[in-house]
């Protein structure tokens, strides 16, 4: 699952090349050129390695993964390159138009490439073009946005939502004609959601029955309680018997609802968030999708820092191609996702240093814990 030798090698070739040669600016000079375009700020359309400088664009706090693990990960990798670059932050909370904003702002202050995760993939695209047109190189990050993106790093969102589709299945076992399941998907706004529902319902259509369906607004815990508690009482509570959580987040208010309900059945999550991999150990999740976020964000840091050096990117950093929403072809890295059970947790989570057995076995967990292993 690691990145390798391979893209170490691509991405070096491209620094030593696009980077090394020229050394004609600092860090600090770079900061007060204000709103100069990457091709103003280094030789062949490239940028001077002291003069890197890098906005990087996250959606959300909700869910837990952007500031624990993306951003300072992605931050890691480009000093690792070019210690001299420069990275100006910018989070959305979720807002579409401050997003749009914060691009405005990251190309003012003369950001040479994007490294964008949408909150809105489709009202992202007119930004994108403004980077674009200004010289500027987007890097797609986690969700595909639309427009003329230079490059894409994500996994392969058809096969998260397919693996959490086949798990509840194989869970809900021979329950399957005994009565209904629920879905909570994600965020009709998001590509990514989109990708996860055709997936999810690939693995599930005609294997199981769908009682209810509620796409998810800005991925809000809260509101998939509403809506698994709607759902509960829409199919009857001892006729659910499994339910459909997009991501751990909603996962949570959904366990809440089947609890009130009295009811404990398959659940599926996503991003093996800290709480649900605890759930997992408690028996109330079954199953959550392990995204390693070192080789997302290793790579995002890799072609990131290769796109300012204004050359074309090494095949071996991006060897598909993917199609966003507005019909722009798009050189991308995918990466595969891992499914997450209480059998795996240790081989996975643990094993890869996302959380220590301290962390998930807190005195609550305990017992459980031991029980599954753990400890």
């Amino acid at each position: 699952m690691s990145i390798g030798l391979r893209r170490i090698l691509a991405v070096a070739a491209v620094v030593s090349l696009g980077l090394g040669a020229a050394s004609c600016g600092s860090a600090k000079q770079a900061s007060s050129g204000g709103g100069g375009s990457a091709a103003a700020s280094g030789s062949a359309g490239g940028v001077a390695a002291g003069a890197v400088r890098i906005g990087l664009l996250l959606p959300e706090t909700k869910t837990t993964r952007y500031e624990q693990f993306d951003r300072p990960l992605i931050e890691k990798k480009i000093k690792e390159l070019a210690p001299q670059a420069q990275i100006d932050y910018y989070n959305a909370n979720q807002d579409a138009t401050l997003q749009q904003t914060q691009v405005d702002t990251a190309l003012t202050k003369g950001d040479h490439v994007l490294v964008l995760d949408a909150v809105d993939s489709k009202s992202i695209r007119s930004s994108v073009r403004k980077a674009h047109d200004a010289g500027v190189k987007v890097l797609a990050y986690d969700r595909l946005a639309q427009g003329p993106a230079d490059a894409y790093v994500s996994f392969d969102n058809h096969e998260v939502g397919q693996l959490q589709g086949q798990a509840l299945v194989a869970a809900v076992g021979g329950k399957a004609n005994a009565g209904e399941i629920f879905m909570i998907n994600g965020s009709p706004t998001d590509p990514n959601a989109a990708d996860f529902k055709a997936g999810a319902h690939s693995a599930i259509d005609g294997k199981l029955k769908i009682g209810k369906e509620f796409d998810t607004p800005q991925w809000d815990p809260n509101t998939a309680n509403q809506e698994a508690a709607a759902a509960i009482t829409a199919i009857g509570g001892s006729n659910v018997v499994g339910a459909y959580s997009a991501n751990d987040g909603m996962a949570a208010g959904v366990a809440t609802a089947l609890k009130a309900g009295g009811l404990s059945v398959p659940l599926t999550g996503q991003d093996a968030q800290l709480d649900g991999i605890q759930r997992i150990v408690a028996g109330t999740q079954t199953m959550t999708i392990y995204k390693p976020f070192k080789p997302e964000a290793d790579a995002a840091g890799e072609i990131a820092v290769a796109l300012a050096s204004g050359k074309a990117l090494d095949p071996k950093l991006v060897p598909t191609a993917v199609t966003s929403g507005s019909g722009h072809k798009v050189p991308a890295d995918l990466i595969t996702p891992v499914v997450v059970t209480k059998d795996d947790i240790k081989t996975t989570v643990v094993q890869d240093g996302l959380y220590t057995v301290g962390q998930i076995c807190t005195p609550d967990y305990a017992a459980a814990c031991r029980s599954a292993g753990l400890q």
